[in-house]
């Protein structure tokens, strides 16, 4: 699976010759391969150059490119600057969102064209998902509702948030990721109150809730979620607020769909937490896009004003967190429809007590 195509009918609206694809992200979303290399596309021609660690593979995996080695006295740059010069290109884009600015001079220096700025070129493409992408996070989100379901038979008291994100990490390798999305979380008791709690050394207790916040990459692409459950019986104001931040997500994901500002799902999620008399307990955002990075545009959040396109995958977890004391948070993914929402996040939500 690989956008050539894609970026290549993008370069005429942008002003480009070529577009100069770096990133390990960008790299994987152009070739549909990441080796640590460089792709150079053009209107009619792409080239991928990478070492030799990758080069077998890379020309088993990657269709429709030009393919070449580097090795000593032949650098990415020395063979993209031959390619440029061969063919040509004068503007040749570059992903100024994530080239650092020493990275930018040495292409500069070593470049016989003009490298202009193309920031939301690939990640505007990336934005919205077409139907192999779409598959892939299915199977990757299906592997961690897979997950969820073994981590319940795995939890008991006297085990730690530790033993817990172990087991997460295993059991989503064990049943086909390559690797997490991200660190887990894994938040009991108190340390629910932070959204971003790192697991440690505290023994789940009953009477507690536990947070669990995880992912896996299947074949490149990110899944997420959260649930929080209890240990034991919760008390009469957890279920309160677990109740509060389940009717929260559900009115984010009625509100969820494309041709809507990401700050409009993100109100009417926000308005049911307000209500209930919590709302200075939810900071962050109501969402995040995912997809070959675990956080991408656009947003379910308070200052997004950009349109939600057809085809974007973005989380709807909207969160309650009181200091010192407990937090609730409920993350589902979904892929943005002209109606509504496909929820791809099959976990059930409903309070699960063990």
């Amino acid at each position: 699976m690989n956008h050539i195509g894609q970026i290549a009918g993008m370069l005429e609206e942008y002003g480009l010759d070529a577009m100069l694809v770096t990133s390990e992200s960008g790299e994987r979303y152009a070739v549909g391969f990441h080796g640590e290399g460089l792709a150079l596309i053009s209107k009619d021609d792409c080239w991928y150059f990478t070492d030799s660690r990758y080069i077998e593979a890379a020309r088993r995996e990657i269709s429709k490119a030009h393919i070449d080695c580097v090795g000593r006295g032949r650098s990415h740059r020395t063979l993209a600057a031959q390619v440029i010069e061969q063919q040509g290109l004068e503007k040749v884009g570059f992903e100024s969102d994530c080239m650092s600015v020493d990275a930018l001079e040495r292409y500069q220096n070593d470049l016989p064209c003009a490298l202009i700025a193309a920031p939301g070129l690939i990640s505007g493409l990336r934005a919205a998902k077409d139907e192999e992408e779409l598959a892939q996070m299915r199977r990757s989100q299906a592997i961690t509702d897979r997950v969820f379901s073994n981590i319940l038979d795995f939890i008991r008291p006297g085990m730690t948030e530790r033993e817990i994100a172990a087991r997460i990490v295993y059991e989503l390798m064990r049943l086909g990721a390559s690797r997490p999305s991200f660190d887990p979380i894994v938040a009991a008791g108190a340390n629910g109150s932070m959204p971003h709690a790192v697991p440690g050394d505290t023994v789940i207790e009953p009477g507690m809730f536990v947070t669990m916040d995880f992912g896996g990459v299947y074949q490149g692409y990110c899944s997420d979620m959260t649930r929080t459950i209890a240990v034991g019986q919760p008390a009469d104001e957890m279920r309160l607020v677990y109740d509060t931040v389940l009717r929260a997500q559900m009115a984010g994901l009625a509100a969820a769909k494309a041709g809507v500002s990401g700050s409009q799902v993100d109100k009417a999620a926000r308005t049911v937490i307000e209500q209930a008399g919590y709302g200075e307990y939810f900071g962050h955002s109501l969402g995040h896009s995912l997809g070959l990075e675990i956080h991408e545009s656009p947003n379910f959040s308070p200052a997004e004003q950009t349109i939600m396109p057809v085809g974007a995958v973005v989380s709807c977890e909207p969160g309650i967190y009181l200091p010192g004391r407990f937090g609730v948070r409920i993350e589902d993914v979904v892929i943005l429809t002209q109606s509504g929402c496909e929820n791809i996040t099959a976990s059930p939500k409903e309070l699960i007590v063990l």
